[in-house]
């Protein structure tokens, strides 16, 4: 019998999102102390002033790009993603390395306003036009604007709370902001199980649990892994996998130690299949 049809999750609109985000970002440096401007991070060689550099960087880097087609470094013969990742790495430590020469206060006077710019060019973009850049986590080329903007929100969101994590200030973990971070990550399933092998019939029901989690079924079938919102009278999930929403942004990010991951989720069912969720990352890494 075959599998049941899927039904693609709908879009995930962020973009009113985007001045409260950066309101609370730009509210957090500004109440930093000097000592807490260096702390580490969970983001590996980072301090707290190297991440809010690469959110600077970000906001410059689209504005550049997006709004003036200005392309900057010509990036040489990308092959494959690893050569992207490796293009993007360079440029983001080129750039954190030379900022670690200014003070906090003038980041923040350099950051308020572009984060500010880069908010009204994303409002302004049909958000079912094609993106100026693919979303490549999730295995796209090409992507509607909509895609590339709940990607860029999710980079914003896990970078700042990051930098809440590293100085113990409250993250901002209810589903208003939380959540459609999580459903932008979730998109990066199929892409992350495209080589995993499985009988057609495999399903994979994802559930996280918390105020902004959800439940998400993966299913397999000819065309490949399929993505749907879980309904409660789907059929039985061949692998069941259970995971608290207080770890799953760290999960998604490269933010936690995999051993240590799996120690604090639940697996049931196959548990090769369930452990691949492990191995599913929504940042260019």
């Amino acid at each position: 019998m075959p599998a049941p049809a899927t039904t693609k999750p709908p879009p995930i609109l962020t973009v009113h999102l985007f001045p409260p985000l950066e309101s609370k970002l730009i509210e957090l440096l500004k109440s930093l102390s000097a000592s807490e401007w260096q702390a580490p991070t969970i983001c590996r060689l980072w301090s707290v002033k190297d991440i809010a550099a690469h959110l600077l960087d970000g906001c410059l880097r689209r504005l550049s790009m997006v709004r003036d087609g200005y392309q900057g470094e010509n990036p040489g013969k990308i092959s494959g993603y690893q050569d992207l990742v490796q293009f993007l790495n360079r440029l983001n430590a080129d750039w954190v390395k030379a900022m670690r020469r200014i003070s906090p206060g003038v980041l923040i006077e350099l950051l308020e306003p572009a984060s500010a710019k880069m908010c009204e060019l994303l409002a302004r973009l049909d958000p079912f036009a094609p993106a100026s850049f693919g979303v490549a986590w999730a295995g796209e080329e090409q992507s509607p604007n909509w895609f590339d903007i709940a990607r860029e929100y999710t980079e914003r969101w896990h970078h700042q709370q990051q930098v809440r994590l590293a100085v113990n200030r409250p993250g901002i973990m209810d589903r208003e902001f939380y959540h459609p971070v999580l459903e932008t990550f979730i998109r990066a399933l199929p892409h992350g199980f495209r080589a995993v092998s499985a009988d057609e019939s495999a399903a994979l029901k994802l559930e996280i649990t918390g105020d902004a989690g959800g439940k998400w079924l993966l299913r397999n079938s000819a065309a490949g892994w399929q993505l749907s919102e879980y309904r409660e009278n789907d059929s039985a999930a061949t692998s069941r996998v259970v995971i608290n929403d207080q770890i799953a942004w760290r999960l998604f990010t490269k933010g936690i130690d995999r051993d240590l991951a799996r120690q604090q989720i639940k697996i049931t069912g196959d548990q090769m299949l369930g452990a691949h969720v492990l191995d599913v990352v929504a940042v260019m890494a």
